[in-house]
């Protein structure tokens, strides 16, 4: 479900950063909130993508023995490639259902108590997942899956805690590598106990957040309690400093009399946005579709056609999630530099010069021994690349390409458009190496090289702009005119810049 908690944190951390004379930590509470927040959500999205790869040939071992008990016969490669493909992708679909029920629960039940009872699902997922192999039922691994991915379902944030949450997330799916190891539980006798790890960082929360108050912001705007909310500011920054969070919050109550927030159908019908929802519809599914869930789910499919020797794939592997903690570590000090427009078309074209080296040396693997080791220098530059651009700024694009009114909405569109695409690449990306084999990563390329263009051409740079004026540029008509002659790079610049 979405970490609606940590969404409530967000302003609360961000100001106090800004506010600081100097540079130092948010009040220690007010951080230990926030990461007690992260670690059953955007942690578990994270360790629940990369965890699953180091299992794959005991899993599949598994199912075909399963089914030949069944049915006294083999099961066809392409059947145990469906299963395991539903396997991995129905974590997706558990993630949209989670998206979409988790914003009406956190009005019911609270932030706080949202967060609380969705480690419900991670509990229940590790038992089914653990349990599966001693009661031969590879069916409890599907719906084991589904259930890890209503507990994970992370929202997208806003600005610097995009950063802060993109880390949390990537130190999720480092740690689902590092656990993945053969050292630790990645032999064949522990794959069911790996991936039963899952109801660990939810014991965490369950034991930790309890201890820190309900989101202020939601006690006052949504449940009219002054003294709750003074309460709840005067532990997260102290007893000083909490006047002017509470004026903030307030105003912010005010400011909410009479809204009324836009519903996703209004979007698709409003005339004024619809280059505005065209944009975040394809950064959200190409920021699935380019490939690096493909990469993260089905590492050993990946490092196998490179030609990486298998004892060394997982070493490998724990390399790639290590380069994207360092790229959201990265991303979050370039942004507010170079600027959204540049970062995201720079790493998507970063991403398809990658895509067509990477065909080349598994075209050419055959040619000499480093080959291999060269494909692997181009799977970790696709991963930086990623990193650097689509992975850090299309959440903030999201935010930052609507007001307030038509904002939650646009999140609703845009979390529903990465789910199912997510879905999509997580079920058919072996059947596509299956069949394009060292071609495989040229689909990826066609949507890198289509998604750079449209940024380059229809997307203006947001940054130090307020959402009026990002509105009024994609409005103008100087700039549809643009657009719609699909004149040159450096006329499209001078009305979108």
């Amino acid at each position: 479900m979405p970490s609606e908690f940590l969404n409530e944190y967000e302003p609360l951390l961000i100001k106090e950063f800004k506010d600081s004379p100097r540079l130092k930590l948010p009040n220690k509470s007010l951080l230990l909130a926030a990461c007690a927040a992260c670690i059953g959500g955007t942690f578990q999205y994270g360790y629940n993508i990369s965890v699953i790869n180091a299992p794959t040939e005991s899993v599949q071992r598994f199912i075909n023995q399963t089914w030949r008990e069944r049915y006294q016969a083999n099961i066809s490669e392409q059947i145990l490639t469906l299963f395991w493909s539903t396997i991995v992708s129905i974590f997706t679909i558990g993630g949209l259902i989670g998206a979409s029920i988790g914003s009406t629960l956190s009005v019911k039940l609270g932030r706080k108590g949202t967060l609380l009872t969705n480690n419900i699902f991670a509990l229940l997922a590790a038992v089914l997942m653990g349990l599966s192999y001693s009661v031969g039922l590879f069916e409890l691994l599907i719906i084991g899956r589904l259930m890890c991915g209503i507990n994970a379902a992370p929202t997208a944030l806003r600005g610097a805690m995009g950063m802060f949450t993109s880390i949390f997330i990537t130190g999720g799916i480092l740690t689902g590598q590092v656990i993945g190891l053969n050292e630790l539980l990645g032999g064949e006798e522990y794959w069911p106990i790996l991936l039963s790890t899952t109801c660990i960082p939810a014991i965490l929360q369950l034991v930790i957040l309890p201890w820190f108050p309900e989101s202020p912001r939601y006690l006052l705007i949504d449940k009219g309690d002054n003294e709750g909310c003074k309460k709840a500011l005067k532990q997260l920054h102290g007893a000083a400093d909490c006047d002017g969070e509470w004026d903030d919050i307030e105003k912010e109550k005010n400011n909410l009399l009479g809204f009324d927030a836009k519903k996703p159908w209004d979007l698709f019908a409003d005339r004024s946005v619809r280059w505005q929802l065209l944009s975040i519809i394809l950064l959200s599914a190409a920021q699935q579709l380019n490939g690096i869930n493909a990469i993260y789910f089905y590492a050993d499919y990946v490092f196998k056609r490179s030609g990486i020797p298998s004892d060394k794939i997982p070493y490998v592997t724990v390399g790639t999630g290590a380069c994207e903690c360092i790229t959201a570590l990265t991303c979050g000090m370039l942004i507010e530099c170079l600027g959204r427009k540049i970062l995201i078309t720079g790493g998507y074209t970063l991403m398809s010069i990658c895509c067509v080296l990477f065909t080349l040396t598994l075209t050419f693997q055959d040619a000499s021994p480093v080959v291999p080791y060269l494909s692997m220098a181009c799977v970790f530059a696709f991963i930086l690349s990623f990193g650097l651009g689509p992975g850090g700024v299309t959440n903030i694009l999201t935010t930052e390409l609507f007001t307030q009114n038509a904002r939650p909405a646009a999140y609703m569109i845009a979390g529903s458009v990465n789910w199912l695409s997510f879905f999509f690449v997580g079920l058919i990306f072996p059947f596509i190496v299956i069949g394009l084999q060292q071609y495989c990563f040229m689909v990826f390329l066609v949507v890198c090289v289509m998604v750079a263009t449209y940024i380059f051409c229809i997307v203006p740079e947001t940054k130090n702009k307020t959402f009026l004026e990002i509105q009024n540029e994609f409005k103008s008509s100087s700039y549809r005119k643009a657009v719609s002659t699909n004149g040159a790079g450096t006329n499209l610049l001078s009305t979108s810049m």
